[in-house]
């Protein structure tokens, strides 16, 4: 699998790829619904992507940008071979991966105008902050979500004190801090141990879900509709629970039987500790279908994968 998402003309986004389907999807393009790919790395950083466009008949269009509109650069090639080459070198990092192609600087017009600093107190910024770098800890949003947060978080009484630029600035260097942290956790991390065992209790008939809704009282209303027709019961942690595992503070899972049933539930809360356990995660539960599954201690360590 590649470390990248790939946006088709359609607006689908494909997570972590082949290479063998990324050249697939090279060689698709062309049609008037269908023209054009967009690549970006997991996690997204800001500025960097590749992309390439192309009709019927025509050259592909390949470009790339690195980071900002000096470093973005197009070359046309003849067919979808040499595209999907270097796509592909370019998702795994490979050294050198653009050689040999004849990139032209592609000139992007005038440079946009500078974003203005932030009129904000020292308290407002603190607080600001704060929230973003719990949402990133949190390991859920993107980077569109996370400056429409900043943009929307501090309005007040019809007062904005953040443009969409000075939202977005925010969001991506607070990103990019998150990114430079997590590049230092090393092997598998808890969070993917427990989407580990989601999975595998997802696939024994368990709808299971990750940072399902906002609160219990919507995630008991709407997981019955989240998962398989015949799903036997359900696990899930909402955001609340998520914020309170970024914190430090463990997480609480809520699960059950779809018939009402306690001797459902107390099974599928004995099945749902079993799939953490071989998970290598700790468990705090009682027996009882009425106490939440506890998992802790626990290190959230969430990689972003917007």
């Amino acid at each position: 699998m590649l470390a990248i998402t790939v946006q088709t003309n359609d607006g689908v986004r494909r997570s972590r790829p082949g290479a063998d389907e990324l050249a697939g999807l090279v060689r698709r393009i062309g049609a008037d619904d269908d023209r054009f790919l967009v690549v970006e790395r997991i996690p997204d950083l800001p500025d960097v992507y590749i992309q390439v466009w192309h009709a019927d008949g025509g050259d592909y269009t390949l470009e790339h940008r690195d980071g900002s509109a000096e470093r973005h650069f197009e070359v046309r090639l003849g067919g979808p071979e040499p595209v999907a080459e270097a796509m592909t070198a370019w998702a795994r990092g490979a050294s050198g991966w653009g050689d040999g192609l004849d990139w032209k600087r592609l000139d992007m017009g005038q440079a946009p105008e500078p974003v203005p600093p932030l009129e904000l107190d020292a308290a407002e910024r603190r607080e600001l902050e704060d929230r973003l770098r719990l949402t990133l800890a949190c390991g859920y949003v993107d980077r569109a979500g996370l400056a429409e947060q900043a943009e929307e978080f501090l309005v007040s009484d019809g007062r904005r004190p953040l443009s969409r630029p000075q939202a977005e600035q925010l969001a991506d260097q607070l990103w990019l801090e998150r990114v430079g942290e997590q590049t230092g956790w090393i092997g598998e991390t808890d969070p993917e141990r427990l989407a580990r065992a989601f999975a595998e209790l997802e696939a024994s008939g368990i709808t299971a879900r990750e940072d399902f809704t906002c609160c219990r009282s919507c995630g008991e209303s709407e997981i019955g509709a989240a998962g398989a027709p015949d799903a036997r019961g359900f696990v899930y942690f909402h955001s609340q629970c998520t914020e309170s595992a970024a914190a430090g503070r463990g997480l609480s899972l809520l699960y059950g039987g779809f018939d009402g049933s306690p001797s459902t539930t107390t099974a599928i809360g004995q099945e749902v500790v079993t799939a953490l356990a071989a998970a290598g995660l700790p468990t705090v539960w009682n027996g009882d279908p009425s106490h939440v599954i506890e998992i802790r201690p626990l290190l959230w360590r969430r990689r972003l994968s917007g």
